[in-house]
């Protein structure tokens, strides 16, 4: 086995391929990078989206092409993001791909969570590989952190996302909300839409807003990926509101259970979910512990009043306050961006 700061190094470039593969959708983003026995990177690959060759099959690929033998020689490590799947779906599995290509080594940062897809690792490990695990494991856990706690938790990944004035505001006592934040703040959430799988909202919002609740860029045209949008209760929509337009597909889930409509998007193939309004569906989403992630921009403004962000998310004591960490922070303009975690 090469030793540890040849393998951190493979690593962190295989994270960075695996940045290639489409954010959206049921799959991970997986990279990988097949080593020669001097820790030179002899062929890069990753996962493309659903039904395309996954990361090693690709790197493997790349590989025989290069060299232009089918047998390679057996003194190659393989370095992937995540464990070699166990699976057979619209692909063979990995495990087995890089037990045919005779590799002598594979190092991997994440355990497969999946039931159907992990043990590949014991897989390659029966055959007389040698396998490491946890290589750079923090930076792999946060970089595909959504398709990991999806697949964990088995339901999407929630992302609780709100523009508010420095004192909580979401709106003023009128009702009227826009523009809190920024043009630069409206333009990042817009990218970042257009990397989610849906966008939930409540029909409270959808009535009262008319959001269009799409993707789109600065100069108004629409991003290639549109999220699912979801509207939450039972309440009738017109179908007049802008959330039923052409842009993108809607769907009403007429239910007043959260977890109901997290298992129905689950078996939708939904791995993400931005939770984008209003305060009453923000507040049960949290008061429930269902938010995985807060996406929070930050107007300099003062508005006051009862318009808070959040409503009752069941704290009676400040003891009982939901503690968050800063993941990350940055200026947008002259909103403050916050990317925080319960602690």
């Amino acid at each position: 086995m090469l030793n540890q700061q040849v393998l951190e190094v493979a690593m962190r470039r295989a994270l960075e391929l695996s940045l290639n593969g489409p954010a959206v959708g049921i799959n991970p983003q997986v990279g990988a990078v097949i080593l020669d026995e001097f820790g030179n990177i002899a062929a890069e690959g990753w996962h493309e989206g659903s039904g395309t060759p996954h990361a090693e099959v690709m790197a493997i690929h790349n590989l025989r092409t290069k060299l232009g033998v089918h047998a390679l020689p057996q003194n190659y490590t393989a370095v992937v993001t995540l464990e070699p799947c166990n699976h057979t779906g619209k692909t063979g599995p990995c495990s087995l791909a890089l037990i045919e290509a005779g590799i002598a080594n594979v190092v991997y940062a994440s355990s497969d969570p999946g039931d159907a897809s992990s043990n590949g690792a014991q897989v390659l490990r029966n055959a007389g590989i040698e396998v490491l695990s946890g290589v750079l494991l923090q930076e792999a856990e946060e970089q595909n952190r959504v398709w990991l706690t999806a697949n964990r938790l088995k339901r999407p990944f929630v992302t609780l996302k709100y523009a508010s004035s420095l004192d909580g505001r979401s709106a003023a006592e009128d009702g009227s909300s826009q523009w809190i934040s920024g043009p630069e703040s409206r333009a990042e959430s817009h990218l970042r839409r257009s990397e989610v799988d849906a966008i939930l909202v409540g029909t409270g919002t959808a009535i009262d807003d008319d959001p269009e609740l799409t993707a789109r860029k600065p100069d108004g045209s629409y991003y290639e990926n549109q999220p699912l949008r979801v509207v939450l209760g039972e309440s009738e929509l017109s179908k007049d509101l802008r959330i039923f337009n052409d842009k993108a597909q809607t769907l009403e889930l007429k239910t007043r259970s959260i977890h109901g409509a997290l298992a129905e998007l689950w078996a939708r193939g939904i791995k993400h979910v931005w939770v984008e309004g209003g305060p009453k569906v923000a507040s049960k989403f949290e008061k429930l512990g269902l938010v995985d992630e807060y996406i929070i921009y930050l107007a300099p403004m003062l508005i006051g009043g009862e318009k808070t962000s959040l409503r009752n998310i069941g704290v009676e004591n400040i003891k009982d306050a939901h503690k968050l960490k800063f993941v990350e922070t940055k200026m947008l303009g002259e909103d403050i961006f916050i990317r925080a975690r319960r602690s």
